[in-house]
């Protein structure tokens, strides 16, 4: 049901009160070849490839006879049910104990925001016991069960990031400009030992992917646009996590299972939109967007995950010709393949609770969070009735297995006795925040440096300003405590130290004072002052960006105001991405470009500073691994374009005995695309929506208010939010349904955000509470739609009082709504009395208090 465009439906007539409930997360001899069966898709792939043109990797694993041995007989006697539970992997958030018991399920994981009990700050200690719980369930030889280890997988990408206490070191963009791969390898060393210490032996890192258009949400996950750079990396993070093949210390002590994502072709999607589809040749495909994997590969990497992407239209999950021809046959990857978050549902004719196709394609292990009960069941089904092959069952059983055993899993007991195990110490270590605080140093960029300002004399009055000064979370990004980075304080990072602590510190010792002034205000006129801004954290698809302008004016304002008053400026700027900053590198005399450097802020510090006797004792060293925009509409820029113009090119990057001065750069914005495809409303309908009020006889467009429904059944006017007129209150009128909907043609796809958990989030404020039934309602189309009844919800606001009211997107699915194709994002509805304002609509985080849909 939906509301339509010229009429109300007959069901939004009758209003009757909805009832509405979110799902809960509920052989012959196998080969012994590693080599993938020749098993052909129950649905041919449109995109075909030519695996002849793709590089052959040598393995670096040395031949195991005993080892395949051994696999050929824990597969022979397994059932036909535990070996579909072994492709299954669920999230921690929906599993328990029992359940992998129960199913034979061989892996857990938990997603950024996923924690032992739901417990945002669960301690190591927590998680080391629900591995041991897992564990034991699934080692349990009840009733005759084979038992196989479960492996529990974590996305541990900048460290072991969803750790309180944990060493987060740079994000990958910031090490890309190091150019140390020896110091990868060191990386990947410590985060595998603050790993085991809590009992989890998988990291779904390192992400090799080649990033080709910064506006991409993901682009600070990717070393770099140079996929030699990627190639070179990936092989000594692989290294550093899993060891050395062919050694005693491979998968040894202190080491994970380590996992290159995502195959293939996410750094290079139409217009940087994170799941979305790469349109490069394959020649561009195999030449770019391959080498992480060549190098990942080459170094023994036991796990790939593949892409939400497609290429040329094709989700890759369900691209046989990517995984089985290429990945595994050509490129000779032997190690198990998993998906990504429910990403299998977004093949065509799928679900995430069933999808043949993604496990025909090649698919080993299906990542499924909530819905893997329901997987399970249908995958069961579908090898009895021969639409998944036995034998393409056998040989991802047998990958995963494989895995499992050159990991130690099946001897090394429960997670907490393993070595390192209960080691809480080396979280944060002392030793470990010496690596992050060099990569930091190394990784950042000095962009400018008019009259040699840097470095600064540290026995000084400093002045620190600006947002990002004194904010962990901030200089941490995404993937931190939580998958957006957002919500946490810096009580939540023990032993870090944030930018402003490590300026302090270093500016007290030499005798100097140092004053925090976050507006960049000042009673005693500074020697200098230090600004640091810029993005806040966002993963994923929530990142994504329309341009690359960064929209800082407050930011600006400070180094305006401090430029005019003759104070010298230096900028440290934190970004995911190589943004548009022409008006902010204006108002700076240096420019620091410092990433996303992690916990240790103090490294940031102690690049800006002399010694106290006057010696330089850290110069900048970083180069850019990405192209820096001359111009805003420079989107696409990469070294080597036939165009290429950047304003810092390429492997840029000032010495302290660099004299460059940079001259005044132009500022003008015309024909930048400012769309936003994350937000609906924000003191009026964001382009392309279109607000409207409408009733039984018909609609009336509210471009401007006041506005009334044709036969007054709800009426619109301004009220203030945040600004003059920034939100509308909507008045109904009772005794007839009446609607306030926004809506745009052609459809939005919110198929990535449903699957993301993320919300449908207003700020609303309840004038008059209702007195019938009130239904939000998502449309796809005549006939198409999804309600949730917001009744109950209302009522027991407080009146008179702005709240941020939020709604799970999967609860719209589970109405009926297909995310796909959403024309019609809200649609409020009632044929009672009810007044409501509402001001910023938009997609945002689900939270805690949205695990349920309204009742």
């Amino acid at each position: 049901m939906r509301f339509p465009w010229s009429f109300i439906s007959p069901a939004l007539i009758a209003l009757a009160p909805l009832a509405l409930s979110c799902r809960t997360a509920p052989a012959p001899s196998p080969p012994t070849s590693s080599a993938p069966p020749a098993v052909e898709s129950a649905a041919s792939d449109p995109a075909s490839v030519r695996p002849e043109i793709w590089p052959v990797v040598e393995n670096p694993i040395p031949p195991d006879p005993r080892l395949e041995r051994r696999v050929d007989e824990i597969v022979g006697r397994m059932s036909l049910e535990e070996k579909v539970g072994q492709v299954v992997q669920a999230s921690i958030t929906h599993v328990s104990p029992d359940d992998v018991k129960r199913y034979h399920l061989g892996s857990v994981l938990n997603g950024g925001g996923g924690w032992p009990g739901d417990v945002r700050k669960a301690t190591p200690a927590d998680w080391l016991a629900r591995a041991d719980a897992y564990h034991q369930a699934s080692v349990d030889p009840a009733g005759g069960r084979v038992a196989i280890p479960v492996v529990w997988g974590t996305d541990a990408v900048h460290g072991h990031n969803n750790i309180v206490g944990a060493t987060l070191f740079p994000h990958n963009i910031g090490l890309g400009a190091m150019r140390n791969p020896e110091l990868i390898r060191r990386i990947g060393e410590v985060t595998a030992r603050e790993m085991r210490t809590t009992g989890i032996d998988w990291n779904f890192s390192p992400t090799v992917a080649v990033a080709r258009d910064d506006r991409w949400g993901r682009t600070y996950e990717s070393w770099s646009e140079d996929p030699e750079i990627v190639r070179a990396y990936a092989r000594e993070m692989i290294l550093g996590l899993q060891g050395v093949p062919g050694t005693a210390g491979f998968l040894g002590r202190g080491k994970v299972i380590a996992t290159a994502k995502h195959f293939i072709g996410d750094g290079g999607t139409a217009g940087g939109k994170d799941q979305g589809d790469a349109r490069a040749s394959e020649t561009e495909l195999r030449q770019v967007h391959s080498a992480g994997y060549v190098g990942a590969i080459g170094a023994g990497a036991q796990a790939v995950m593949a892409s939400f992407s497609s290429w040329q239209g094709v989700k890759v999950h369900g691209n046989r010709g990517l995984l089985t021809e290429v990945l595994k046959r050509r490129m000779g990857f032997e190690g198990l393949l998993v998906g990504d978050w429910n990403a299998h549902g977004q093949v065509p004719g799928c679900t995430n609770s069933s999808c043949a196709r993604a496990i025909n394609a090649g698919i080993d292990m299906f990542m499924v969070p909530e819905d893997w009960k329901a997987l399970w069941e249908s995958t069961l089904a579908q090898v009895r009735s021969g639409e998944i092959a036995r034998e393409r069952l056998d040989d991802a059983v047998r990958r995963i297995v494989r895995v499992k055993l050159r990991a130690g899993l099946f001897e090394a007991g429960k997670p907490s006795s393993r070595p390192l195990a209960g080691e809480f110490a080396l979280l944060g270590a002392a030793p470990h925040r010496a690596v992050a605080r060099q990569a930091v140093r190394e990784s950042l960029v000095l962009l400018k440096n008019d009259g040699n300002v840097l470095p600064l004399p540290p026995g000084r009055h400093i002045l620190v300003a600006g947002d990002g000064a004194n904010d962990v979370g901030k200089q941490c990004g995404g993937w931190t405590l939580t998958w957006q980075g957002d919500g946490n304080r810096n009580s939540d990072f023990p032993g870090a130290s944030s930018i402003w602590e490590g300026i302090r510190e270093r500016v007290e010792a030499a005798g100097g004072t140092a004053v925090l002034s976050e507006s960049g205000g000042f009673d005693r006129r500074p020697d200098a002052a230090i600004v640091v801004f810029g993005e806040d954290p966002y993963a994923e698809f929530s990142g994504d960006r329309a341009n690359l302008v960064y929209d800082g004016e407050a930011d600006l304002a400070i180094l305006r105001r401090l430029q005019q008053a003759g104070v010298p400026v230096i900028s440290v700027f934190l970004s995911g991405r190589p943004l548009w900053v022409n008006p902010h590198l204006n108002a700076s005399d240096a420019f620091v470009a410092a990433w996303l450097p992690g916990t240790e802020g103090d490294g940031v510090a102690e690049m800006l500073f002399t010694d106290p006797d006057g010696r330089v004792r850290h110069d900048f060293r970083g180069k850019l691994s990405f192209s820096w925009p001359r111009h805003p509409t420079q989107l696409v820029l990469n070294r080597g374009d036939a165009s290429y113009d950047p304003l810092f090119p390429y492997g840029y990057g000032l010495t302290y005995a660099d004299r460059v001065e940079l001259p005044e750069l132009p500022t003008d914005l015309s024909g930048v695309a400012t769309a936003r495809s994350d937000v609906f409303f924000a003191g009026g309908a964001v382009a392309p929506w279109e607000l409207f009020v409408a009733d039984a006889a018909g609609r009336v467009r509210a471009g401007s208010v006041p506005v009334t429904s044709p036969r007054g059944a709800v009426s619109l006017r301004p009220v203030d939010r945040g600004v003059q007129e920034g939100g509308r209150e909507a008045r109904w009128s009772g005794g007839q349904v009446g609607g306030v909907f926004l809506a745009a043609e052609p459809p939005a796809d919110f198929t990535r955000e449903s699957n993301g958990n993320l919300a449908f989030a207003l700020e609303v404020l309840v004038g008059r509470p209702p007195t019938r039934p009130v239904s939000l309602e998502m449309g796809c189309g005549e006939g198409c739609g999804g309600e949730v009844d917001l009744t109950r919800l209302l009522r027991s606001l407080p009146p008179g009082q702005w709240t941020s009211l939020r709604v799970r997107l999967r609860c719209f699915e589970e109405a009926g709504a297909d995310m796909g194709r959403i024309d019609v994002p809200m649609h409020l509805a009632t044929d009672g009395l009810l007044t409501l304002s509402f001001a910023e609509v938009r997609l945002a985080p689900a939270t805690d208090a949205e695990a349920a849909c309204p009742p």
